[in-house]
């Protein structure tokens, strides 16, 4: 009884929420404000700014800190109130947006951060559509108010038509840029006044419940103060009344306003998401629903990532505790291989610093040292056969030949392709004919990073030279002379991805088509999942 006690009240304690937004919306900025919240970093250090040499937490790897973006989802957990907060920071960038759609399958909501001046821009739609698929709970975050943005309601409409949602503002500004007073929470009945401080946390709230209040006028003037008034009577007329259930399905978007990058608005919206924010839920099996708090543990491999600590080759799988307890040194079945594995090094985080964890619960985040044996969407149980549903993996859109720039480091750069492509960064591709190498991915500056991590983690270097190719189609066919006809048929354009299954490599989408019907009894698949 005492077991089954303890795992309810460790759910009930738990937030797991990703952090999602378009490049420059000032994402890892209110990430790194939420960490100095939760007490877990002492000093902000502004990503881009030169004064403060620190640089933000999350963005841990070399090339992020030189471009001052985030390319991997850094995880991070810290208690703020009693509640344990995991919160994963992924990339903005749409070239990683694969690794970002894998992580929102491992989070159960979302803050969603908007740029005031700039809006709802196409990555933002994207990201939303996968969250919609999921009816993932959604707490919008609109950021930058200290510059001259465009009008809050006009924001709110572009919101609800380009996103496809409702909208709830739980706190309103008070003019912005140069003139921005603050915020005023319909969520508390409180207002906050601005004080532009990058470092300190300030907590200047000035409790008023009525707003008729003169305090209200002596703190922001009387112009400013009635504006405020005509806002809220708007708002409370113009929106629907704020609907937890409503939330929690997905139907309807609470909206915060604020300033990240000065520490402001930022503790509102961790104190409503501590109140509202969705505790771990249930998740789909092949075989059934799985309840967080069934006493056998179960996850599921959302991430992998090789050389964290680059002075240790090492490779560590991101584990989504989905229900039980999870335990260091026990055996755990792995449902993929159908053999048990003992993981005595399980790890817990804040951003790259690490530390040994003995048990983990629903909702939490492990990192698991791995030898090769765990891939993405992989399952891990207490003996159940069940995989976890839902890690999407896509035919890439852009290839590159891998081209060896030193014969002497063949064996690195091998090496390091393998296990970057582990992390689901992109997808190689090795003809048979002539065994050449080729690097799928879904956007350009994945090249880039591969380059450069190839370069300073494995001592490799290499160049991508273009290639004339359209896609890479998965083959299959019941008739196995079938098969191995139109391969021997085709056998310049035949490659293997690393798991060996062939791929047709298409130069053009006319050519596929025809290959298509000319082929009839093989199959084509877009997802190396059939």
């Amino acid at each position: 009884m005492q077991d089954c006690m303890s795992i309810e009240q460790e759910i009930a304690k738990r937030r797991t929420f990703g952090i999602i937004s378009h490049p420059d919306a000032g994402k890892t900025t209110l990430t790194e404000k939420l960490l100095l919240f939760g007490g877990a970093i002492k000093t902000a250090g502004a990503v881009k700014s030169n004064k403060i040499t620190k640089h933000a937490t999350s963005d841990f790897m070399e090339i992020e800190r030189q471009r001052g973006i985030s390319v991997a989802t850094s995880v991070m957990g810290f208690e703020y109130k009693d509640i344990k907060i995991n919160l994963l920071d992924t990339p903005g960038h749409q070239d990683f947006a694969e690794d970002t759609y894998r992580t929102l399958t491992a989070v159960d909501s979302v803050i969603l951060v908007i740029d005031c001046v700039k809006g709802v821009e196409i990555q933002t739609e994207k990201l939303m559509e996968v969250c919609r698929m999921r009816n993932t709970p959604v707490i919008v975050f609109i950021n930058k108010l200290d510059r001259e943005g465009r009008d809050p309601y006009d924001l709110l409409d572009e919101i609800e038509e380009k996103l496809n949602i409702n909208v709830r503002p739980l706190s309103w500004p008070i003019s912005m840029g140069k003139t921005f007073k603050g915020v005023y929470s319909l969520y508390s009945n409180s207002l906050i006044l601005f004080q532009p401080s990058r470092r300190e946390l300030l907590d200047d709230m000035i409790q008023i419940n009525d707003l008729k209040d003169p305090v209200l006028d002596q703190q922001v003037g009387t112009n400013y103060a009635r504006q405020l008034r005509e806002d809220v009577e708007l708002i409370n007329g113009v929106y629907p009344e704020f609907s937890e259930k409503d939330y929690l399905e997905g139907r309807i978007a609470p909206v915060f306003f604020g300033s990240a990058v000065n520490n402001f608005g930022v503790q509102e919206l961790l104190d409503c998401f501590i109140d509202i924010a969705p505790i771990p839920r249930q998740r789909e099996t092949e075989e059934r629903v799985v309840q967080p708090d069934e006493s056998n543990f179960s996850g599921f491999v959302f991430k992998i990532h090789a050389n964290m600590d680059p002075k240790h080759r090492n490779r560590i799988a991101f584990v989504r505790v989905c229900s039980g307890r999870f335990e260091r040194s026990k055996n755990y079945h792995h449902v993929r291989l159908s053999k048990n594995i003992r993981f005595s090094n399980a790890t817990a985080f804040m951003a790259q610093d690490k530390e040994i964890v003995d048990e983990a619960w629903p909702g939490d985040i492990v990192g698991l040292y791995d030898t090769g044996n765990l891939k993405i969407g992989d399952t891990l149980t207490e003996g159940e056969k069940g995989s976890f549903k839902g890690i999407p993996s896509f035919s890439p859109e852009l290839f590159k030949e891998v081209v060896n720039l030193d014969a002497m480091k063949t064996k690195q750069l091998e090496k390091g392709l393998m296990q970057l492509m582990d992390e689901g960064v992109a997808q190689l591709f090795t003809y048979e004919m002539g065994a050449r190498k080729v690097v799928g991915t879904v956007g350009a500056l994945q090249f880039e990073v591969i380059q450069h991590r190839l370069k300073s983690e494995y001592g490799a270097t290499c160049r991508f030279d273009s290639l004339n190719l359209y896609k890479a189609c998965w083959i299959s066919s019941t008739d196995k002379k079938e098969l191995s006809a139109f391969v021997d048929s085709k056998y310049r354009h035949i490659a293997r991805d690393k798991e060996g299954k062939l791929v047709f490599m298409a130069e053009t989408k006319a050519w596929l088509q025809m290959v298509q019907d000319n082929f009839k009894s093989i199959k084509f698949h877009f997802t190396s999942e059939f």
